[in-house]
């Protein structure tokens, strides 16, 4: 498998976290408790919007968009991980590395617009209550959700194939949990200047540009707050608007350090930490920050489940 020719390589040996051997199976287990919550929980929000057309509305339709998006990225990932962390040695086809990379992009950059368009949407709300309905009315909210998802599909493509049209020629051994720009680029055997400088301006376009729009939107949101005449009506806005720039802040900042820099010299275990921080903190925590401390949501939640329980005992 090893020839030296050019692009004789015809799969990829993940490597995961093989250098913590005795590690293995807690990760197994941990990483297997997160996926099973992340996908009960965003399903649940899924449900519930869907279910509910009270709920069929910008705000909500966003959040809707959005544990869509974290679904799809940890399932496109973390079946492969748990196969990577059960096994001694996992392999990856080149087509099977093509479409992980290909998808972990598509979602991860609708991720980094619809973040910005749902911080757009509040500001829109808090700022503007009056004009809101005007601001984000039907038309301008799908042309957002439209434009968050083919921007994702557009860098998907263009990036996955310039990474693949590079010749492969061995070592195949990929020091990471998953098929992602950065570990399989060192593994190319040509020169990547143009791509590096591509990667650099790309991730300032599609990371750097929303979380910018998402901390001006929060600073006047924070201006709107502390106008509030009521105390509890300014805590209960600023608790919300404190739980989403966390998790902005972790999405954002890990994936600007991995994506800016494509060769950077970080080791590759950071690398790897950096990876899950956006591929699975984030999925894990938006349904608990965007969803689960609504009062409508847990309502509509508690509704649902007395349905189901009346439905059994009847």
């Amino acid at each position: 498998m090893k020839r030296q020719n050019q692009s004789s390589v015809v799969e990829f040996i993940l490597l995961g976290f093989s250098n913590f051997p005795e590690l293995q199976e807690q990760l197994f287990g941990v990483f297997l408790v997160v996926y099973l919550v992340t996908l009960i929980g965003n399903a649940m929000i899924i449900l519930i919007i869907t279910l509910d057309q009270s709920f069929h509305i910008p705000m909500y339709l966003f959040i809707l968009n959005l544990s869509v998006v974290d679904v799809s990225f940890i399932a496109v990932f973390i079946p492969e991980l748990l196969v990577v962390l059960s096994t001694e040695k996992s392999t990856i086809t080149l087509s099977g590395c093509f479409a992980q990379m290909y998808f972990i992009l598509l979602f991860g950059v609708t991720e980094c617009f619809l973040l910005g368009t749902m911080a757009y949407d509040r500001f829109a709300a808090i700022c503007h209550p009056l004009s809101y309905p005007m601001i984000m009315n039907k038309s301008v909210f799908m042309k957002l959700v439209m434009f968050s998802w083919v921007s994702g599909i557009m860098v998907a493509t263009v990036q996955t194939s310039w990474v693949f049209s590079f010749p492969f020629c061995g070592p195949q051994e990929i020091n990471h949990l998953f098929c992602e720009t950065p570990p399989v680029l060192e593994l190319a055997c040509a020169d990547t200047f143009w791509f590096e400088i591509y990667a650099f301006t790309g991730t300032i376009l599609i990371v750097m540009v929303p979380f910018s729009l998402i901390l001006l939107s929060y600073i006047r949101i924070l201006f709107a707050i502390l106008k509030m005449p009521s105390s509890t009506g300014r805590e209960k806005a600023f608790s919300t608007c404190a739980s989403h720039l966390t998790s902005v802040t972790v999405f954002y900042g890990t994936a600007s350090m991995t994506y800016l820099q494509p060769k950077s010299g970080y080791s590759p275990e950071t690398k790897k930490v950096m990876s899950l921080a956006y591929t699975l903190l984030t999925p894990l925590l938006n349904p608990l920050i965007y969803s689960l401390r609504n009062s409508e949501m847990k309502r509509a939640l508690i509704k649902l489940w007395q349905r189901k329980v009346d439905l059994h005992t009847h």
